[in-house]
């Protein structure tokens, strides 16, 4: 694992970089996620075609810092992706992002204009108001979720996403949150569309129908469906999404 010191951030920030041909695939996390922990088995995919990826975790999620004082805003984490970039010296990449990081990709996408070869982000956020989870925490005070609905919430989850979400900081997860219910000017999705890279989004079977996608289906959007899958296409379907990013970077 590597890391840096962000400046943006005002601390330590850990991503793995896994070896592998071409421009490398930059992979950003959800709301309490991590990349460490969600993406290895979709890289290391045969139909990812051993593509070089760089695998981060957000500030305040997985192996990286979790400082108290940070905003957790995705703008302010689409520059600590920036500033990562500009770390390593790279002048040409694609991103991924999923949910929050989909977002988070599309901001970042705007920061590093021609560098990015092309977008793919599933199932992000592309309007203000969060979705259903995200509502959920900032309905609460961040002093109620820290005192009661981080650990409540923890107990409750059965499925995968546990072991991910108990590497959050609990303030990191309710700023993150809130700030997907607060949105950003422009909306995500004017940001998407404005984009001089080739987008694709992509979704989860099981997350149809969808407004949005059949909104920028209008609009001229490449969209790619995931097969037997829902929101978390990377645990219950890794293949597909390997194979899905891997037609986006050929075509």
């Amino acid at each position: 694992m590597n890391s840096f010191y962000s400046q943006q951030a005002g601390c330590t920030v850990r991503w793995h970089d896994l070896p592998g041909t071409g421009d490398p695939v930059v992979f950003i996390h959800g709301l309490g996620c991590a990349s460490s922990y969600e993406y290895p088995r979709v890289v290391h995919d045969p139909l990812f075609d051993a593509r070089r990826a760089i695998l981060i975790d957000l500030p305040g999620s997985g192996y990286s810092d979790k400082p108290e004082h940070y905003s957790y805003k995705t703008t302010d984490q689409a520059h600590v992706v920036a500033e990562l970039i500009d770390h390593l010296e790279l002048d040409s990449i694609w991103l991924y992002g999923h949910s929050m990081g989909g977002s988070i990709a599309i901001e970042t996408a705007g920061l590093l204009g021609s560098r990015v070869k092309g977008l793919m982000v599933s199932e992000p956020n592309f309007h203000a108001g969060g979705g259903m989870f995200s509502r959920s925490i900032a309905a609460q005070t961040e002093q109620q979720f820290l005192e009661q609905g981080y650990d409540a919430m923890l107990s409750a989850e059965k499925t995968a996403w546990a072991g991910c979400l108990q590497s959050n900081a609990p303030y990191a997860v309710w700023r993150g949150a809130s700030s997907l219910v607060a949105g950003v000017e422009p909306e995500w999705e004017a940001l998407f569309l404005s984009l001089p890279c080739p987008v694709t989004l992509i979704f989860g079977e099981l997350s149809l129908p969808d407004d949005d996608v059949d909104n920028l289906k209008q609009k001229g959007v490449e969209v790619k469906i995931i097969p037997a899958a829902g929101h978390s296409m990377s645990w219950e379907n890794p293949s597909a999404l390997a194979r899905a990013l891997a037609e986006c970077m050929t075509m």
